[in-house]
């Protein structure tokens, strides 16, 4: 796939402002349902600074070699909850979040000290492309679930933060999302020089104006059901009058509440957080290989051997660590940044840098904030169609290079998909085994089990 801006490639400053605007939007909605669905005082902006904060950290590990952006991980979300459950105030829990970040970034230290001093042979060994391109094609179908959701979701949140569903006209949250979705399409395939770059922006403030139309008919009409944007965003800036935190205001980093819980500290809730975390960070270290492996085949540069997969992890724990400072949540490389760069056929990893900047700068702008926020559901579906789909494809096309003629790579390929789509998950005690994690783990296990017959065979 041949891309328009590769990833040396610096796009000139106004229009990197726009490309950085548009990776924002494609990884906004994930970043900041993680702390929604936490609850427990973690706010957006914060987990919002986080994330780009933590990807600059990732992109100085990585000597500016890997466009991609790192967003709240959903992975950590049982162990975020656990953090709070096991703690005695709300300031621990907070402190909780600090110190099951900093266990999971050091697992990715020790297995990056590890692949430094061995290599990348025994992954590649490990999970090679009947292993990889089901993974991969899987995160995107795993997803796919949340999109459609999303498709049908409009008007005020929950208390939990979530989209609520509206059970009657879900053709207007149909259209809103459809309009979207072509938008999107039209303008990434036939699309000219700038249009063709900015698909999403383009699509989301189609989809925000069609859904701007239903919604000034509803408050004329008086009709709740054609309210698609909640302005409860907005409202709540000038809910004590025009002040200055209506234009401007400092997240509520997680270091300053954690900060109040030390005097509650204790070892045994060390040990809690431990348990917790740690095995969640094996598991996210698979789903970090197969992210990096699906970049990797987009731009057509092996990552994991340039800038190196020991960069790679060492940028995604340390950025987890300092993301989870001010933010709360554990980083992790986001599929959907992911989408964005091979859609948009833009790996420039200045783009992914601004990104960041960005999104820790509007962090503390606050009508800027709840725009993001204001954005509904089902415009976001429309996106994460493309973005999710894009993921599921990209994995097909690895399938694509496999000999599936051949039993050992059927089987292994099969032992993934069908775990995964299935919906296979565990639970053992605190530590929740995903279902990509399970699918994977199985499909590594059968193809080490197959390649040793088929090894006993030639010999």
């Amino acid at each position: 796939m041949k891309m328009i801006y590769n990833v040396e490639d610096k796009p000139k400053f106004l229009q990197m402002l726009v490309f950085a605007f548009q990776q924002l939007l494609a990884i906004m909605a994930a970043t900041i349902a993680v702390p929604a669905i936490v609850g427990n005082g973690m706010t957006a902006s914060a987990a919002l600074f986080g994330a780009g904060i933590g990807t600059i950290v990732y992109q100085l590990f990585t000597k500016f070699k890997s466009p991609v952006f790192l967003g709240s991980s959903f992975a950590f979300i049982g162990s975020m909850c656990a953090a709070f459950a096991g703690a005695t105030s709300m300031q621990l829990g907070f402190l909780g979040l600090i110190l099951g970040a900093i266990f999971a970034g050091l697992v990715y230290v020790v297995i990056a000290i590890v692949v430094k001093f061995v290599g990348v042979n025994w992954i590649n060994k490990l999970m090679p492309a009947a292993v990889i391109g089901p993974t991969v094609a899987l995160i995107g179908l795993s997803l796919a679930g949340a999109a459609i959701n999303d498709v049908f979701s409009y008007g005020p949140k929950t208390e939990d933060g979530s989209a609520f569903v509206m059970t009657t006209p879900i053709w207007i949250s149909f259209v809103c999302a459809i309009v979207t979705f072509f938008v999107v399409v039209i303008c990434s395939t036939y699309g000219k020089k700038m249009v063709k770059l900015i698909p999403f922006i383009i699509g989301i403030l189609a989809g925000y104006a069609v859904a701007l139309v239903f919604t000034v008919i509803g408050i004329y009409t008086k009709n709740a059901d054609l309210m698609v944007i909640d302005f409860a965003p907005f409202k709540a800036l000038v809910a004590e009058g025009v002040t200055l935190k209506t234009f401007v205001a400092v997240p509520e980093f997680t270091f300053l509440t954690a900060l109040k819980g030390v005097k509650d500290f204790d070892w045994s809730y060390v040990a809690t957080i431990a348990v917790a975390y740690i095995p969640v960070a094996f598991v996210v270290f698979a789903e970090h290989i197969a992210d990096h492996k699906n970049l990797s085949s987009i731009i057509e540069k092996d990552l994991l051997e340039k800038p190196g997969l020991h960069r790679t992890l060492l940028g995604d724990g340390v950025g987890s660590m300092v993301g989870a400072i001010f933010g709360g949540c554990p980083n992790t490389t986001y599929g959907e940044s992911v989408g964005c760069v091979a859609i948009t056929k833009n790996a420039s990893v200045a783009t992914i840098t601004t990104t960041a900047i960005i999104a820790m700068l509007i962090s503390f702008i606050s009508p800027f904030v709840a725009f993001l926020d204001s954005i509904p559901g089902c415009v976001m579906g429309g996106v994460c169609i493309t973005l999710y789909g894009f993921i599921a494809v990209s994995g097909l096309k690895m399938v694509q290079k496999v000999d599936l003629e051949d039993n050992a790579n059927l089987f292994t390929t099969a032992a993934i998909l069908i775990p995964g789509i299935g919906g296979m998950a565990l639970s053992i005690g605190e530590v929740k085994i995903t279902t990509i994690a399970c699918a994977l783990i199985l499909g590594i296990i059968t193809n080490i089990v197959l390649s040793r017959k088929k090894k006993n065979i030639e010999e």
